[in-house]
């Protein structure tokens, strides 16, 4: 790949080889025996036709970013919270609750695979392709440690850049949830209770410290 600008590929968790070294992006790995038509930039097609290795593909405003499978405490967090919000949207009509993997673009080149999603559909159904979903009412990503830099500020640009109405960062840790709308330039952090009503009929309550406390088991 001699002659294509240095890349860099985000892997929050584990190294893979870098080919060439440009500060923002990586070149294509050998073993797709093939190069992105942009002097090796990642496509969204060059993405999908990656292996399926069993970890999660994004790419996010021309960056890779590849994370491997989530500690359990995080799969736990992102049932209850799903399971929380598909009461709360039940029977409304106003939208619908999924979980990754995902294969969502709002307008780019990009695959965005958020752990937690709601969306609509021109239908006001379920979707049956990814492209019919026509906006996303609430983003949320359960932090790991090892992805906090790309949730905190890579993805929540993103979302925030396609005018999404609020993003959601649950810090399993802290015990916290940073709440984000679409023209903050600092979070809400949010310790007792959240409340979300995007539409006439959906009411969601959270008692946050109870949430935590159900999903760490005490």
């Amino acid at each position: 790949m001699t002659g294509i600008a240095p890349r860099r590929l985000i892997l929050p968790d584990a190294l893979l080889p870098i080919f060439c070294a440009e500060p923002s992006l990586m070149g294509m790995p050998e073993a797709t025996g093939r190069q992105t038509p942009d002097a090796g930039r990642w496509t969204r097609a060059a993405v999908l036709a990656l292996p399926d290795d069993g970890r999660r593909y994004e790419l996010i405003s021309g960056e890779l970013v590849v994370t491997p499978s989530p500690r359990g405490v995080h799969q736990v967090a992102v049932s209850a919270l799903e399971a929380l919000l598909r009461d709360a949207l039940g029977g409304t009509g106003a939208g619908h609750v999924l979980h990754s993997p995902a294969d969502i673009t709002l307008g780019e080149d990009e695959i965005l695979q958020p752990d937690l999603f709601v969306y609509r559909t021109a239908s006001g159904r379920h979707l049956l392709d990814w492209s019919d979903i026509t906006s996303l009412m609430l983003v949320v990503e359960v932090l790991s440690p090892s992805t906090a830099q790309y949730d905190r500020r890579l993805k929540r640009l993103r979302y925030q850049r396609a005018d999404v109405p609020e993003y959601w960062i649950v810090d399993l840790d802290g015990r916290v949830v940073e709440r984000w709308r679409a023209e903050d330039t600092r979070p809400e952090i949010v310790t007792e209770r959240l409340r979300w009503s995007p539409a006439e009929g959906v009411d969601l309550d959270l008692d946050v410290a109870a949430f935590f406390a159900e999903v760490w088991g005490e």
